[in-house]
């Protein structure tokens, strides 16, 4: 006969609690059956595997030695199963497997930190990828599969994709600490008309890119750019060395040394209401019980965050 198909877990089952009690009334008992159906699913079993796995006499039941040997490997099958069976559900919760996930590196300065600290004590079974980068270059990682899901920051629509906000910050204008209106509590973009500009590339992603020289645009000009940099240690860095001034979302004070200052931007009318945007992106209509997972995590950081700016 066939095992592989004749043999069924619940044949199994029977006779790991046969084998146990050694007593058919108590295994009976035990898997919730009447004593004639186990027996009967017994001496079938024993058809199948062609042996005895029991000497019975009307006083006491005693395994074989093949009823012995099968123990082991009934035992061992049925954890195997057991296994195998939490192993899928726990894909299909989204808690084991790989996860690639794509961020911008200021985006470190907000609640990104806190976001991978509470999914990995969420999901310690995944193993969670970071790749560190620009806007642009995040999204180019999705498209081309490579990247589960992305945290950008004033990303530009892209098809295929949903973007959501999940932290707003304002934007600050960075001065050497020796420049003539370091001191100020506030300045406005009209000051900066005239200053060289250190910045970093629109390749990093257009609207990334134009939304903090937008700021100048509204008081009539745009900023001569003089000097490119990848991030905003090296812009901090150049800006105190008296190479030029910025504009940086506020959580750049974060890393800021003495030799810089950061002051909230004015506008002619007051406090400006332009401000920088980070986000989660995500594919449109995804269902992955791995990504949703790491979705969710976010949403529940992003929905008890204090701003504090």
């Amino acid at each position: 006969m066939n095992i592989n198909v004749e043999i069924e877990l619940r044949h199994l089952r029977y006779f790991v609690a046969v084998a146990e009690e050694l007593h058919f009334g108590r295994a009976a008992q035990r898997l919730h059956l009447a004593q004639p159906p186990l027996s009967q699913q017994i001496r079938k079993l024993e058809q199948i595997l062609d042996c005895s796995l029991f000497n019975r006499t009307s006083r006491s039941v005693r395994l074989t030695v093949a009823g012995e040997a099968f123990l082991e490997r009934a035992r061992r099958t049925l954890l195997n199963v057991s296994r195998d069976l939490e192993e899928t559900r726990s894909i299909g919760r989204g808690e084991v497997g790989s996860l690639h996930i794509g961020f911008v590196g200021s985006a470190m300065l907000t609640i990104l930190p806190a976001i991978f600290r509470e999914y990995r004590a969420a999901y310690p079974g995944v193993q969670l990828h970071l790749h560190e980068s620009f806007t642009a270059k995040v999204i180019e990682g999705m498209q081309s599969g490579t990247l589960d899901a992305g945290l950008l920051r004033d990303s530009d629509p892209t098809e295929g994709l949903d973007a959501a906000t999940i932290y707003s910050e304002p934007f600050v204008i960075v001065l050497p600490s020796r420049h003539p209106r370091a001191g100020q509590k506030s300045i406005s973009p009209t000051h900066l008309r005239d200053e060289p500009f250190i910045y970093y590339p629109r390749s990093a992603g257009s609207r990334a890119f134009e939304k903090p020289l937008s700021l100048c645009e509204e008081h009539g000009f745009r900023p001569h750019i003089v000097q490119e940099a990848q991030n905003w240690l090296t812009i901090l860095r150049l800006i105190g060395a008296g190479l030029g001034v910025s504009i940086a979302p506020a959580c750049v004070r974060r890393i800021a040394a003495p030799d810089v200052v950061c002051l909230p931007v004015r506008s002619n009318s007051g406090a400006t209401g332009i401000t920088s945007s980070i986000e989660i992106a995500t594919f449109t209509g995804e269902s992955r019980p791995i990504v949703r997972g790491f979705a969710q995590i976010v949403s529940a950081i992003a929905g008890k965050r204090i701003v504090t700016n």
